[in-house]
């Protein structure tokens, strides 16, 4: 017989006769009438060739094979339920992962410290390991070697999921005592007369801020483009530059910089936040969990959309 004519209720069925000694018990044990049960016996002693069980007087006895394989029959029928039926119930006290997490660095400096508390004290033996955005697109999450990413994009492929679970407003950084610190108001021309750096880790020179500006008439002149917003806010309090980031992944760095937040003088779509990650992991008991705490981190940190 091979394994595909293998018949997994069969086993259950042998389970039950070995536990309960009778074809009557062992029918009321799997809720099947006394007759679907005696030719359940029928088959498993002809895959066998071992007659089971069988009858001393009233009383059904085992045979010596079927002692024999008792424990192993029953052990058997545990491991497949758990791979065909596999409990949901996640155990945080003992649960020991790590999680591979790809955030932008923003991010990870906005939430990436409240979600490891939260980690720690719910889950001690799960690590999480944050690693850099790569300048070019790489299909670590697809190949599941990312857990989760965290950044400004929604991924297109069909494969993987994502939650928007945050949106800020853009503001204007620059360095305290800064040309446009001085003036009444910041108007769209003056913004746009300014030099500029722009955050991008591919290293462009152009963003959705230049579509808006050219709605306006407007052109900008931007010098440089820096990999991260911490190496940007370097230029900028050291000169007369000027960067444009989100509001809630910069307030923190920036002030502790010593630099000036002003309000952009002109409409621009807030920028958005989303967790991304494989359909592999949508039921995934401690993915769930994960998700649920990065989400909050994230939201509570930022200005919460979702």
């Amino acid at each position: 017989m091979t394994l595909m004519q293998l018949d997994l209720n069969l086993l259950a069925a042998l389970d039950a006769l070995l536990e309960e000694g009778s074809v009557a018990g062992a029918a009321e044990r799997l809720h099947v009438t006394a007759p679907a049960m005696s030719r359940s016996l029928g088959r498993i002693r002809r895959t066998t060739g071992d007659q089971i069980l069988v009858r001393t007087g009233r009383t059904m006895t085992p045979t010596p094979y079927a002692i024999a394989v008792r424990e192993q029959v029953h052990e058997l029928l545990q491991q497949v339920r758990g791979v065909l039926a596999p409990s949901r119930e996640l155990d945080l006290s003992t649960l020991e992962r790590t999680f591979t997490l790809r955030w932008h660095d923003s991010l990870v400096a906005l939430g990436g410290p409240a979600l490891l508390a939260a980690v720690r004290e719910q889950a001690p033996g799960v690590r999480l390991r944050f690693i850099a955005e790569s300048s070019v697109d790489t299909p670590e999450l697809r190949r599941g070697e990312i857990d989760l990413e965290a950044n400004a994009n929604r991924p297109t492929a069909p494969d993987l999921r994502a939650d928007q679970v945050a949106e800020t407003p853009h503001v204007i950084v620059v360095r305290r005592g800064h040309p446009l610190t001085r003036v009444k108001a910041v108007t769209a021309a003056r913004y746009a007369t300014a030099e500029h750096i722009t955050v991008s880790r591919r290293g462009k020179l152009s963003n959705a801020l230049d579509d808006a500006l050219a709605r306006l008439g407007l052109t900008r002149r931007v010098v440089a483009a820096a990999p991260t917003d911490w190496a940007a806010f370097e230029f900028v309090r050291g000169s007369d530059l000027l960067v444009t980031a989100p509001e809630s992944t910069t307030r923190s760095a920036a002030t502790a910089l010593g630099l000036t937040l002003l309000p952009l003088p002109f409409e621009l779509p807030p920028a958005a936040v989303y967790l991304s990650w494989h359909q592999r992991y949508d039921t995934d008991p401690a993915h769930v969990w994960l998700r649920d705490l990065a989400r909050t981190a994230l939201a509570s940190r930022g200005d919460p959309h979702l």
